[in-house]
């Protein structure tokens, strides 16, 4: 039997260092097997912003095609506040696809970005050609999260953005033929705002673990390097990944443990560091401290490192790997799912989460007995939680994790993309 064809929409694609491509890139092996052959439309890496890894080129089958477009220059659009890569490419997209439709036979289209505007053409698409289409929020598109906080605890250019998305969404909800998310709580808000996306398949996948991409970091390692000093006398402790405001409780709760243990147990306890890392995507060398001064804050500033840098996405792996111990901060929402869980288990290092323990990610760290997780919402659960994990790192007692392989099978790569490919399915019929 012949393969169904998707035409995947992603701006950013490797090697781009950004999180939202992440999905399809360890999707790409499997998607042949399960009846799926697939092409990828992204743009060229000269009108991006991202931190590149050529490494990932590694991780892509040759036989996946990938159609690469223009953009408007950044440094011309910046000067009218339009830097989205979604907006500079917007125009571009429309003329390629069009074209590239016109010449051969797709089934589905899949927007896989948190670049949401290109997302708009979905409908002009399917209009067009009769070409279904499916979108996968990783993160909310339209958003009144923010509308309550202080200015400064919002995103840059939040004024135009919150009204863009306000118009957008609603044009690419009104026909879509199938949701793909993070988290079940951005489909269950997208139904209250569109009631007839009940109507619509749609399903939480979580990123899935792609064991290839530990392979290659260690493969690699000579070329990779360490952000933080590892010097020997110390415990390091680990987390890469964004800081943000939103993070600043979980990682208050993991130094006031911290602090409590240095108060009991000085000896031991002055010997951990703690280091975050690539914890901003603004432009190199610009990016705002929010995690180090939870710590300035709390007296504990010459225990903790932040570089708001960005990585590439291998010197993430081999940070990770190269720890005593890893650390991922949570959200204090359910909805908050942290894609980036699964690398962390699969490096079979100590983890301390800080989560709502309703959260997806709570769960799969539970479930599959991979580490430590702190009630972000019981102070005084996270306070013993945090504290017990944090000597038994400092003791050099903490066991390697047993975790569950059988109960994570269904959080790798594979499994996760075989879950896309029955929506896409369900999406054409």
């Amino acid at each position: 039997m012949q393969n169904k064809k998707a035409l995947i929409i992603s701006p950013y694609f490797a090697p781009s260092n950004a999180a939202d491509m992440q999905r399809i890139r360890m999707s790409l092996p499997f998607y042949k097997d399960l009846g799926w052959d697939v092409e990828i439309v992204a743009v060229k890496e000269q009108y991006t912003d991202a931190v590149f890894d050529y490494l990932l080129n590694k991780s892509i089958p040759d036989y996946i095609k990938i159609h690469h477009i223009s953009a408007l220059p950044q440094n011309l659009t910046k000067k009218f506040g339009l830097g989205s890569i979604a907006l500079r490419s917007l125009w571009f997209y429309k003329q390629y696809v069009d074209r590239l439709l016109k010449k051969e036979h797709f089934d589905l289209i899949y927007f896989s970005t948190t670049q949401f505007p290109v997302c708009v053409l979905g409908p002009y698409w399917k209009k067009k050609f009769g070409i279904p289409y499916v979108i996968d929020i990783q993160d909310p598109w339209f958003t009144n999260y923010y509308e309550d906080k202080p200015k400064h605890k919002r995103p840059k250019k939040y004024w135009f953005s919150y009204r863009l998305d306000k118009y957008l969404e609603p044009i690419a909800m009104k026909s879509v033929n199938g949701l793909v998310s993070v988290s079940d709580a951005y489909i269950e808000d997208l139904v209250l705002r569109y009631p007839h996306l009940k109507t619509i398949p749609s399903d939480t996948i979580t990123f899935g673990g792609f064991k290839k991409d530990l392979e290659i970091a260690e493969n690699n390692k000579e070329t990779l390097k360490l952000a933080f000093n590892n010097d020997p006398k110390y415990k390091h402790i680990v987390y890469v990944g964004r800081g943000g405001f939103d993070m600043q409780r979980a990682v208050m709760l993991l130094l006031k443990g911290f602090k409590i243990g240095l108060k009991k147990n000085a000896a031991n306890f002055k010997n951990l560091r703690f280091h975050f890392i690539g914890t901003s995507y603004a432009p190199l060398g610009s990016g705002q401290k929010t995690l180090q001064i939870v710590a300035e804050k709390l007296g504990l500033g010459s225990y903790v490192t932040e570089q708001t840098d960005r990585i590439s996405f291998y010197e993430s792996i081999y940070n990770l790997q190269t720890a005593d111990a890893l650390f991922i901060p949570g959200h204090i929402k359910p909805a908050y799912t942290a894609s980036k869980i699964y690398p962390y288990i699969m490096t079979e290092k100590p983890i301390l989460a800080i989560f709502n323990l309703e959260s997806s990610a709570s769960q799969s760290i539970i479930d599959c007995k991979a580490g430590y997780v702190a009630d972000i919402l019981n102070f005084k659960s996270a306070m013993d939680t945090i504290y017990i994990f944090l000597n038994a790192v400092a003791e050099s007692k903490m066991p390697k994790p047993e975790t569950n392989w059988k109960e994570f099978k269904q959080y790798r790569a594979k499994a996760t993309t075989e879950r896309q490919c029955n929506l896409f399915d369900l999406a054409i019929k």
